[in-house]
């Protein structure tokens, strides 16, 4: 190993380890070097039919693709998050990072929407997904602040797509407006920001208030320039 390398790893086990505070910043090239990328072959291999019919590109921009109708709409998020939130299980990567952290005062702001840092074992306490979370459904138009578990009707939809589509009658609908729904992702304006993620965002400003005047360490990982006034902007003016 490059002597230099090695010296900037030891540098930063020895901050961990005299921290007080240590907040870690979570973009999405930490999960991309878990092994869930959103392109190459991972994309090809695993929405092959997808890609011929509408000749999506990767996973990123497939979210923003315009479907003929919402049976080819939920077969495609369906494949999506069936892969990155139930099929894919916890990663090596962020299980080491864990025992980094595991005895320190610690806190997680992400904007991965992937559950990795939960299913290695992080607790949900100190987590604050900003961008939302796979797992869960909303009102398309945010007519009502519930979130609803989607891993059956997810199972569902994919034992029973063919040819790109799923049957109507699993097509979900708002139990309130009776309008379309969405994955609980901040896609548009109506993203539902309800009473645990304001509790998430809450634990997560007294954490920084806390840590003001105290030994405080920052490890921002695989954040880009996409959303950078969520993590990359306040950790550098914190900095």
């Amino acid at each position: 190993m490059d002597k230099e390398y090695q010296n900037r790893i030891t540098y930063t086990k020895d901050l961990i380890n005299k921290a007080d505070y240590i907040v870690i910043g979570a973009g999405a090239g930490l999960s991309a070097s878990a092994g869930i990328q959103y392109g190459g072959q991972r994309f090809t291999d695993n929405f092959a039919p997808f890609i011929e019919k509408y000749g999506l590109t990767d996973m990123y921009t497939s979210g923003f693709y315009s479907f003929p109708a919402e049976e080819e709409r939920w077969a495609y998020w369906a494949k999506h998050i069936s892969l990155n939130r139930y099929e894919v299980g916890p990663t090596k990567l962020y299980e080491n990072l864990l025992q980094l952290v595991k005895k320190a005062n610690y806190f997680v702001i992400t904007t991965n929407v992937d559950s990795q840092f939960e299913l290695a074992d992080f607790p949900p306490e100190n987590i604050f997904e900003v961008q939302g979370n796979y797992g869960n459904l909303q009102c398309a138009k945010g007519c009502h602040h519930s979130l609803y578990d989607n891993k059956l009707l997810v199972n569902e939809m994919i034992a029973n797509m063919e040819n790109c589509r799923i049957p109507s009658n699993l097509v979900p609908q708002c139990p309130e407006c009776g309008g379309k729904m969405d994955p609980h992702l901040r896609i548009n304006p109506y993203f539902v920001q309800n009473e645990a993620w304001n509790k998430s965002n809450d634990a997560y400003d007294c954490f920084i208030d806390e840590s003001k005047g105290k030994n405080l360490l920052l490890l921002e990982f695989g954040v880009g320039f996409n959303t950078p006034g969520i993590i990359r902007y306040p950790f550098e003016q914190m900095t």
